[in-house]
């Protein structure tokens, strides 16, 4: 006989779940009480703020900073940080999946990380059911303010995505990348060596860095 998966059996191999099933949801408001408890830290509270993201998120490295407020299906229970990170205010993550940051990415206000999407099938939606892909971004990426990023997305090591762009397919690494949808714009490479912004030279060396 064919074994019959949980609800949560379907959710952790990525299969179609229904998200309204009391076993998932009672899991998912006990982390949200921890975020809560984040998003009402005052600015001086630096350090109670490192020991609750230590309690909150699967894994996060040493000095990472994140601007409440931060909204989190799962208060960050699926969350993997490396170290260095800096987010700024009004961080979105879908965390139903788990989402992977490497080191020393910077993510603008108003980015959205979603691993969970609904399927098209107007019966499945009606059936409250759901889907979760991981998300994996890669070290020294920076992601520009109002960015998208959409489930199963994997972003590879030091590529910038630019405002606005709405990520539906994998981005290599090293890399310019922006729009609607997300395409790669160019690599990086000498002319960033010569220029920091458009037509603005840099006017330090870089083997003084």
């Amino acid at each position: 006989m064919t074994h019959s998966m949980t609800q949560k059996e379907r959710k952790e191999k990525g299969r179609v779940y229904r998200y309204d099933d009391p076993a998932i949801m009672g899991e998912q408001l006990k982390f949200m009480e921890k975020l809560y408890d984040y998003n009402s830290t005052r600015p001086l509270e630096q350090t109670r703020r490192q020991q609750l993201l230590k309690e909150m998120f699967a894994e996060i490295g040493e000095g990472c900073h994140i601007e409440p407020p931060l909204h989190a299906n799962w208060g960050g229970h699926h969350v993997h940080f490396g170290s260095g990170i800096y987010c700024n205010f009004n961080l979105t993550l879908v965390d139903d999946a788990h989402i992977y940051v490497g080191d020393h990415c910077m993510i603008a206000p108003n980015v959205v990380i979603a691993t969970s999407g609904h399927p098209i099938l107007p019966v499945l939606r009606e059936q409250n059911y759901v889907y979760n892909l991981p998300v994996h971004i890669g070290s020294n990426v920076w992601i520009g303010s109002g960015v998208q990023i959409l489930p199963g997305v994997t972003i590879g090591d030091h590529s910038v995505i630019g405002a606005g762009s709405v990520v539906m397919n994998d981005i290599p690494a090293n890399v310019v990348a922006f729009g609607v949808p997300c395409r790669v714009v160019r690599e990086i490479g000498e002319k960033d060596e010569k220029y920091y912004f458009k037509n603005r030279e840099l006017d330090i060396s870089l083997s003084d860095i």
